[in-house]
């Protein structure tokens, strides 16, 4: 199949606060489309696996975008996840998200890089990096929670309840988090 893709523009729109909201214009096959997107930041984001519960360390919280959409779901239930938006590797913003939502101290050589992935393909684009760290009572460090105002709960979520938790359709979550519940099923517990 022909897929020229050509004169691809980006333009901002008018005063954005948040997000960085994009026009993007381009030729595609010689007729002339547009399309809206927002630029955004990638992202890590962590399955951790806590080996004396037995469990999978979730984070729940609110998530303004999901609650526009469907306001019957109050919160999401995700990995323990970050903006890659500073000068370090994906490793170290891996480890700092699990201290900062978790409160955990994961030696850096333990976090473990699974896969990446790109996210919200129709409007944003991101990729995430997909890490996995095991968790013992012996790293924990604070409750966690995040930083500043995020107002992160945390949630252990007994292995054998993952996959009536998957297909909870009640329960707002993220494709990152079934995928890595199917990883770890495939090549953690074999």
């Amino acid at each position: 199949m022909n897929n020229k893709i050509e004169e691809f523009k980006i333009k901002p729109l008018i005063e954005p606060k948040y997000v960085h909201p994009v026009k993007i214009e381009y030729k595609q096959n010689g007729k002339d489309k547009t399309w809206e997107a927002v630029r955004n930041f990638d992202s890590v984001s962590i399955l951790i696996y806590h080996e004396e519960k037995k469990s999978f360390l979730l984070v729940k919280q609110f998530r303004p975008a999901v609650y526009l959409n469907d306001n019957s779901k109050k919160f999401t239930y995700e990995l323990c996840a970050g903006l890659v938006d500073k000068d370090a590797s994906l490793v170290q913003i891996a480890k700092e998200e699990i201290d900062e939502e978790c409160g955990f101290d994961v030696p850096l050589k333990e976090i473990e890089k699974i896969t990446s992935f790109y996210t919200n393909v129709g409007v944003s684009g991101g990729c995430q990096y997909l890490y996995y760290a095991k968790i013992d009572d012996s790293m924990k460090i604070h409750e966690g929670g995040g930083i500043h105002d995020e107002q992160i709960e945390l949630m252990y979520l007994p292995i054998e309840e993952y996959k009536e938790f998957m297909y909870d359709e009640t329960k707002a979550k993220t494709p990152g988090l079934m995928f890595a519940f199917m990883w770890f099923m495939e090549n953690k517990l074999k």
